[in-house]
């Protein structure tokens, strides 16, 4: 599954993904935004991975936030904005 959501504003935030037996998988995010640490990506992809796919936004965004490193900083983009491009990709 595919998903896109520009940020007002900001920058393009793509998904892709699978469900397997309810739960996302295989989730792969990208897009023209930065991050600090860039390794951080992995961690997000991590923490989206085995959630219901039928989670909401706010459990999504808030599952992302929790797994950030201290001091991680987003550029162009949020938590709430993967969540909004998750579930795009799930609709």
């Amino acid at each position: 599954m595919h998903g896109e959501y520009k940020v007002p504003g900001g920058k393009l935030v793509v998904v892709d993904l699978e469900v397997k037996d309810g739960l996302l998988a295989d989730v792969r995010l990208s897009g023209d935004f930065f991050l600090e640490p860039p390794e951080a990506l992995d961690d997000i992809n991590a923490s989206l991975c085995g959630l219901p796919a039928e989670s909401d936004e706010t459990s999504i965004a808030a599952a992302v936030a929790r797994a950030l490193p201290s001091g991680a900083e987003l550029f162009g983009f949020s938590p709430e904005a993967v969540a909004v491009t998750v579930r795009r990709a799930l609709a």
